[in-house]
């Protein structure tokens, strides 16, 4: 069975059958509901319509690539205005802000960073074991993390000083060829420019 078109294309296509078809059968439909010259005038209007959206929607185009184009020149033109004014004021805030600008802001310092949070072990074997830690909640951007080792320090001596095993830019870590049959301590440390952030929490591991 027939199905009613769901386009506007077939709309057109179908109702210009049925007028023709009518028009060239009368004596088979003699007397249509809607006359044909009713039918071809509500055609001809709806295809009026389609090209007039057709005509506007080239024309609205046309209209926002002519206002960005216009938007674009504008902008360079602003931007040699204020470096002209920026060059000739050397960057003076206070005059910059005469024409509604504003000089170059002053640098933030660096800050190290906080620091690291939940150090875990998350596996461990002979002479290898994999690290995991939590990134810093405050402070200054990381920039990588240096994860250090010792002997573990036995209650009431002095121990010893705390050597970098390895460094690492994600938040975890495996290490390999580490000192066996003895306990060792790890922590992690967050670095960058400005310097190290505070150790993390410290776990052990006999390896």
């Amino acid at each position: 069975m027939a199905q009613f078109p769901r386009d506007e294309t077939g709309t057109l296509g179908l109702a210009q059958e049925i007028a023709d078809g009518l028009a060239a059968n009368t004596e088979v439909y003699p007397a249509p509901p809607v006359s044909t010259e009713d039918l071809n005038a509500a055609l001809a209007d709806c295809v009026t319509a389609r090209d007039a959206v057709q005509t506007a929607k080239a024309a609205l185009e046309q209209a926002v690539s002519t206002k960005q184009l216009a938007f674009d020149a504008l902008e360079d033109k602003m931007k040699k205005e204020i470096r002209y004014a920026e060059n000739t004021v050397d960057y003076d805030n206070a005059k910059l802000k005469l024409i509604g600008w504003g000089g170059r802001k002053s640098a933030t310092p660096l800050e190290a960073p906080g620091q690291v949070g939940n150090l875990v072990i998350q596996s461990q074997g002979e002479g290898r074991i994999e690290l995991a830690w939590g990134k810093p909640a405050d402070g200054g951007k990381v920039a990588a993390y240096k994860v250090k080792c010792r002997p573990r320090i036995i209650e009431g001596t002095t121990g010893a000083a705390w050597a970098n095993a390895d460094t690492a830019m994600e938040t975890e870590i495996t290490l390999t060829g580490q000192i066996q049959g003895k306990e060792l301590e790890y922590c992690v440390v967050a670095v960058n420019k400005a310097g190290e952030g505070v150790a993390s929490n410290t776990v052990t591991a006999v390896l």
